[in-house]
């Protein structure tokens, strides 16, 4: 039966074309939506850890009360012991030592006069060397992927500007840079870095105000030999588990000392509210799926309900010459399946290509985010899960069934001769 019901959707498009493509678009729609909202959420988490917050972040208590500040003057001391303690109790783990301060990038002329001049914001990084910690950090912070132009620092005392902070200070790679700030005593410092390149962190905040520089630079700058200002701590695969993280925070921070230069430890939901944001996030995505699969649903329902009621006619004739109904219904049934579930593989196939595609290259969204003021990915990539694979079944397959089923049942009330007598007519 399946195989003649096929054969009929086949070859009679004028009953089968328009469900097909009403299944195939909705399955599509409900596929790529929810794949984009989990790229979203993913993006954002894995930009927050990469740059600012790990999926843990080991700093002192009294550098944690006053993050926002970047306290260098309470660094973490003595980061090498410190790193083979939690690489030894955590190696789920891989462990970077960063330093956060800002200053005022100066740009000599030839000479020696300032020909331009801005405020940055600078981040340190253990990014130059040969070893596997380097280039992990590389990879992590995405610097070969955002290179605009020059080329990535081999050397110490070469740095990385944001493309954007580039273009306004009019600083070319080659050149000469000065950061004017103050160390973590509190005196002044002046140090001069070569620009190796300019790059597009992917984020607006720093592609217009921001700079990288190796750690061990940024230690000789700002007179903090073998400190951090904090000490992120990234699960080795990149995904975050959020109550593996929070249970490792709590049981490192139980053990610390109270001591207020002692380190203690944050899971990423643990800063800056960001657990409240993600619990957020979460609920509205959650919503919005909803609210975008009930419409969907009843959209695809609608459609299988009009196709079964403009077939009226054909199942009036079927009924008079002698078929039985329930076989009618089951026919009727049977053929909302098969188109269903045409336009549910056809629909996540479609779904699923692109999402793969945008997974691969993103959505570059910087024109909207160039005035954000927080760290935000300014290319979104879609994610696909194993969900991605059926959460279009639900609408594709079930709301066309029931369209039909609900139609189907005219099929049970018609009349011999109120048959013959529309026939005529």
């Amino acid at each position: 039966m399946i195989k003649f019901l096929f054969k009929g959707i086949v070859r009679d498009r004028s009953r089968s074309l328009f469900p097909f493509l009403t299944v195939t678009i909705g399955v599509f729609l409900t596929v790529f939506l929810y794949c984009y909202m989990k790229g979203f959420m993913t993006g954002v988490a894995t930009t927050s850890a990469a740059f600012e917050f790990g999926h843990v972040k080991v700093m002192t208590r009294a550098y944690a009360e006053e993050a926002a500040q970047m306290p260098n003057d309470a660094a973490l001391a003595d980061t090498g012991e410190l790193i083979a303690s939690l690489e030894e109790s955590y190696p789920e783990f891989e462990w970077a030592p960063r330093i956060i301060f800002g200053g005022l990038l100066d740009v000599p002329d030839d000479a020696g006069e300032t020909r331009s001049q801005g405020p940055a914001a600078g981040f340190a990084a253990a990014i130059i060397g040969p070893g596997p910690e380097a280039a992990r950090e590389r990879e992590r912070l995405g610097l070969a992927k955002g290179l605009t132009r020059g080329r990535l620092p081999s050397r110490p005392g070469e740095i990385l500007i944001g493309d954007d902070l580039a273009r306004k200070l009019d600083v070319s790679p080659g050149e000469t840079v000065t950061l004017i700030g103050a160390t973590a005593a509190g005196s002044m410092a002046m140090v001069n870095f070569t620009l190796a390149g300019t790059v597009r962190f992917g984020m607006a905040t720093l592609d217009s105000m921001g700079f990288i520089a190796d750690i061990e630079d940024a230690r000789a700058a700002l007179d903090m030999d073998d400190a951090a200002g904090e000490i992120l701590g990234l699960f080795k695969n990149d995904v975050f588990r959020r109550e593996r993280a929070e249970e490792v925070a709590r049981e490192f921070s139980a053990s610390a000392s109270p001591d207020e230069f002692a380190p203690t430890m944050l899971a990423l939901t643990e800063q800056s509210g960001l657990g409240s944001y993600f619990d957020i996030i979460s609920s509205v995505s959650a919503i919005i799926m909803v609210i975008f699969l009930v419409p969907m649903t009843l959209v695809l329902w609608n459609a299988g309900l009009l196709g079964g009621l403009r077939r009226y006619g054909e199942m009036g004739v079927r009924l008079a010459v002698g078929e039985d109904k329930r076989h009618v219904y089951r026919s009727l049934l049977g053929e909302s399946l098969v188109i269903g579930a045409m336009g549910t593989v056809a629909g996540t196939a479609l779904g699923l290509a692109i999402s793969f595609y945008m997974q691969k290259h993103g959505l570059d969204i910087s024109s909207l985010v160039k005035n954000a003021t927080m760290m935000f990915p300014s290319v979104i990539n879609t994610k696909v899960t194993p969900v991605s694979y059926v959460i279009g079944f639900l609408p594709g397959l079930v709301a066309p069934f029931l369209g039909a089923a609900i139609a189907g049942r005219g099929i049970f009330k018609r009349q011999t001769a109120r048959l013959f007598k529309e026939l005529e007519t």
